[in-house]
């Protein structure tokens, strides 16, 4: 199993590229479209550069895979569906995701049966990519529907860990619990000390270089929010804390109104543009 990283600056998203060498079968796992807020401008820079991975490697991608609906940027899911044939994949839960959103941004072409998306995937459940084995492990707080997807001996973990020196993902979105998230990292913690764990983004505290891999082990240790000694009463107090003291991410409005359609842009109007909504006086 091979493992290559990308990583998006503006958003500090890092999406994987995961492939059997021998088979030359893999999935992509975060996909990021890119946007400009200034000019309202969508384009694929950060999709191209999977897909020249991709294509030099010779790969055979089978799922592109979301580990949540996403805040802080566009989902990538579309463009590999539509170059490479790719099955769209995220957690069942985000049929609640969608419902609460849609209702949110009073959004008529929004389905709320998870039907943007080709797969829906239960804990528990597993997918297969040549010799690769992926099984989805639910691990809510961050949001309802957040999946951690298991790919032998490594961990895809979305927003509920970051590095050590950051700590973990936030709980004060709209269906997002402390004590959820407290039990998901226990349910992470439980694995064996030497599994590699690859987190959904990195802000490099401090300056220093990026960093995305860890070991649960490592996080036990060290993650300055939640190790090993901490208790869920310590946690959720920190937590709920902390979440009040943050200010909504900057992409989030739009972010949601692309991520809960699978990553696809709004219908167009009339005169051929599509349009994003923003709620007034809502948060």
């Amino acid at each position: 199993m091979k493992i290559e990283h990308f990583f998006d600056e503006f958003t500090n998203t890092l999406t994987y590229l995961v492939f059997d060498e021998e088979t030359k079968m893999g999935v992509v796992i975060d996909p990021v479209t890119n946007y400009d807020p200034n000019s309202g401008r969508t384009s694929d820079e950060s999709n191209q550069e999977v897909a020249a991975c991709l294509d030099e490697n010779g790969i055979d991608l089978l799922y592109a895979l979301d580990t949540h609906a996403h805040a802080d940027h566009f989902s990538g899911l579309p463009y590999f569906k539509e170059r490479y044939g790719s099955r769209t994949v995220i957690g069942e839960q985000i049929i609640d995701v969608q419902k609460m959103f849609c209702s949110i941004f009073a959004l008529e072409d929004c389905s709320i049966d998870g039907g943007h998306f080709d797969v829906l995937m239960k804990g528990g459940e597993r997918l297969s990519a040549g010799s690769l084995t992926i099984e989805a492990i639910h691990t809510p707080g961050h949001t309802p529907a957040c999946l951690t997807y298991r790919i032998g001996d490594a961990l895809f973990v979305g927003d509920a860990i970051f590095m050590p020196d950051y700590g973990t993902g936030r709980c004060d979105f709209p269906g997002g619990s402390a004590s959820a998230l407290y039990d998901s990292i226990q349910r992470i913690y439980a694995f064996p000390d030497e599994t590699r764990i690859f987190t959904c983004h990195d802000y490099l505290p401090g300056g220093r270089a990026l960093r995305f891999e860890s070991t649960v082990g490592e996080q036990k240790r060290e993650n300055v929010q939640l190790d090993s000694e901490t208790s869920r009463d310590d946690y959720v107090a920190f937590r709920e804390k902390r979440d009040a003291e943050l200010s909504m991410p900057k992409l989030i409005l739009p972010s949601l109104q692309i991520n809960i359609r699978g990553g696809r842009l709004p219908e167009p109007e009339a005169n051929g543009t599509s349009y994003l909504k923003i709620p007034l006086n809502r948060f």
